[in-house]
C-alpha cells in the first residue's frame, strides 16, 4: 500500500477534524500544515505529529514532499488556495463548498484537469455506512420508487457579525454551510431539478439565518430542504418512497443512524460507529491516486459543478448576496 505525504492548508476547527480522521489511515502520512500564523502551524503539527509546519500557504505548498492537500480555509478563499496549491503541482480536496459560486467551481476544475491532478469536494455523507446501506436499500427495490425527499440541517449559532457563520466576506449564512448537505443529498437521489424556490431569513450582515427551498423535478415530484442558525431542527433526510420510508439521521458529525419504515414490519434501526467520518472521504482520495483516477466516481467534479449551479440558483431567488460575487 502506498502511503501518501497529506498537507493540510489551515489550522481551524475543521482542520482539526480532518487531521485527527487521518490518524486512522495507515496509508495516511501526516506530512505538512500550514498556516498565516507561525506559531498556530507548529502547535498544531505537534498536536497531530506533522513532520513539517510551515509559517505561510505558500512555503506548504512549494515543498515538493507534499504529495496532497486538504483545503480547509474560510469559503470564499477556496478558489484562490486551491489553485495556488494545483499550479504547484498537488492533488486537493477542498472543503465544501467548493467555492462560492459555480463559475470559481468551474474555473478550479479547469485548472485541475489542465495539470492532471486529483480535485474533490470534500463531501463526506456519501462515503459513510449509514449512506452505503441507504443506496444499497434504494437500488434494491424493496421500497419501490423514491416519490419525495425532505432535508433538513438546522442548530442554533448566537448571531454575532465576525463570526465565519455570519460574515459575508467568508462566505457566511446557512445555505453554504449545512443548507449544502440537504441540497446535496436531494441530487444525489433525485437528479437536477428542473425548477427551484427558495426564500431565506437575512441576518443583519446579510448572510442568510435560515433558507428554505422547494425543488421540483420533470416528472411531476418535489423535494423540499431546509437549513437554519436559528432552531435546533437537528440533521435528518426523508426518502418517501412507494413501499415505505428510509430516514437518515445524525447528531452533527456523529452518531448517525437509519431508520428503515416498511409497513407491516417492525422498524429496523442500522446504527453506525459514533465517528466522524472523515477518514472515508480521504481513503477515497487515496483510493483514486492508487488507480491513477483525477477525480471520484462517488462525488465526481460534474457532480459539484451541478451542486454549484444549484446552490447559485437558490441564492438568487432567496436575496443572498455575496460582495464581488454576483454569480
Amino acid at each position: 500500500m502506498k502511503a501518501y505525504n497529506w498537507g493540510i492548508l489551515g489550522t481551524g476547527n475543521i482542520a482539526h477534524k480532518f487531521a485527527r480522521a487521518l490518524m486512522l489511515l495507515d496509508n495516511a502520512h501526516l506530512y505538512a500544515v500550514g498556516s498565516r500564523d507561525a506559531a498556530r502551524a507548529e502547535q498544531f503539527a505537534a498536536e497531530f505529529g506533522f513532520t513539517k509546519h510551515f509559517g505561510s500557504y505558500e512555503e506548504m505548498l512549494a515543498d515538493p514532499g507534499v504529495e496532497v492537500v486538504y483545503i480547509s480555509s474560510p469559503h470564499t478563499h477556496h478558489l484562490e488556495h486551491t489553485m495556488l496549491a494545483l499550479r504547484n503541482g498537488k492533488h486537493v480536496i477542498c472543503e465544501k463548498p467548493m467555492s462560492v459560486t459555480s463559475m470559481e467551481v468551474s474555473r478550479m476544475i479547469d485548472e485541475a484537469r489542465k495539470n492532471n491532478l486529483f480535485l474533490m469536494e470534500a463531501l463526506w455523507p456519501p462515503f459513510q455506512p449509514s449512506y452505503l446501506k441507504a443506496d444499497e436499500i434504494l437500488k434494491g427495490g424493496k421500497m419501490g420508487r423514491l416519490h419525495h425527499m425532505r432535508g433538513k440541517f438546522a442548530f442554533v449559532s448566537p448571531y454575532d457579525p465576525e463570526l465565519r457563520t455570519y460574515n459575508l466576506a467568508l462566505g457566511g449564512g446557512a445555505l453554504l454551510d449545512i443548507g449544502i448537505y440537504p441540497v446535496m443529498d436531494i441530487l444525489r437521489y433525485m437528479g437536477e431539478p428542473e425548477s427551484v424556490t427558495a426564500t431565506s431569513v437575512l441576518a443583519p450582515t446579510g448572510a442568510d439565518e435560515s433558507t428554505a427551498m422547494i425543488f421540483r423535478f420533470s416528472d411531476g415530484r418535489m423535494a423540499e430542504a431546509y437549513c437554519s442558525f436559528g432552531n435546533m431542527g437537528g440533521v435528518c433526510t426523508e426518502f418517501n418512497c412507494e413501499n415505505g420510508n428510509l430516514i437518515l439521521t445524525r447528531g452533527r458529525d456523529r452518531n448517525q443512524h437509519l431508520i428503515i419504515e416498511l409497513p407491516g414490519d417492525t422498524d429496523d434501526r442500522i446504527f453506525t460507529p459514533p465517528a466522524q467520518g472523515y477518514q472515508y472521504e480521504a481513503a477515497e482520495v487515496m483510493n483514486c491516486l492508487d488507480h491513477g483516477l483525477t477525480e471520484s466516481p462517488v462525488v465526481p467534479l460534474s457532480f459539484s459543478l451541478t451542486l454549484a449551479r444549484i446552490l447559485d440558483e437558490v441564492r438568487v431567488k432567496a436575496g443572498i448576496k455575496y460582495p464581488g460575487r454576483d454569480r
